[in-house]
């Protein structure tokens, strides 16, 4: 019994040693980004545009277009702060069902025009006939319709590699009248919407000569005879290279 107990000793003494090696090998747990927000809630803070049609409401940015106060071209309330790379923006939308907006991204401004942008946009409307698409500001257009897994490359334009369900089943994800929530995923130059937790568009930009790494973040308001559009729970998470 006693010579059984000191090799039973020996084995465990052995067995912590390597435990302890394979503890000192082990690789720190990735640090995990908070989101941040973007929004206050009471305040345009770090947010740039024409307050005479962007208002703040029940802690919402509150964007009209109304026949006695018109647009001459699409206007943007601008993000002033600083953006990472890559990162996941999530944030809730209500709309008016003739109202037509976008939340704009990796974007930049058009000389000449006061609050104007031009790049990357997360389609909005509120017939939901364009919600969820890549469609480019003032640039290629259409670059993925919903429903599309595209690569767009230069000189060629959108090639659809897969389908991401019906037309019907992603239209019936969105809302109407009400709060939709919306995430925006950007690694690398591979752009993904989602509505409501369901894939809208994933954009893979090949497009090596008009495609960007950068730029502004901007909320839209369309030219329209009469629409509103609101947005709240403005949130951005820095995302690692991939």
């Amino acid at each position: 019994m006693q010579m059984y107990h000191k090799i039973g000793s020996r084995a465990a003494s052995g067995l912590l040693i390597v435990l302890v090696a394979l503890a000192g090998c082990a690789t720190p747990a990735a640090k995990v980004e908070k989101p941040n927000l973007l929004f206050d809630g009471v305040s345009f803070t770090n947010w740039e545009g024409d307050t005479s049609y962007w208002k703040i409401r029940d802690s919402s940015i509150y964007g009209e277009v109304t026949p006695e106060h018109p647009l001459e071209y699409n206007s943007f309330l601008v993000y002033t702060g600083k953006l990472p790379a890559n990162f996941e923006l999530t944030l809730e939308y209500r709309i008016s069902e003739q109202g037509n907006s976008g939340v704009q991204y990796r974007s930049q401004e058009v000389p000449g025009l006061r609050y104007a942008l031009k790049g990357y946009q997360a389609d909005i409307d509120g017939a939901n006939t364009y919600t969820g698409q890549n469609y480019e500001e003032r640039g290629r257009g259409f670059l993925a319709k919903r429903g599309e897994s595209v690569e767009f490359k230069t000189g060629i334009g959108p090639i659809v590699l897969d389908t991401l369900g019906s037309q019907e089943e992603l239209r019936n994800t969105i809302k109407t009248n009400d709060w939709n929530e919306m995430v925006i995923k950007v690694v690398g130059f591979r752009y993904e919407h989602f509505i409501n937790g369901k894939k809208m568009s994933d954009l893979l930009d090949a497009d090596t000569v008009n495609r960007a790494d950068n730029g502004l973040l901007g909320l839209q308001l369309h030219v329209a005879p009469q629409m509103w559009v609101e947005y709240r729970n403005i949130r951005l998470k820095p995302l690692p290279d991939q």
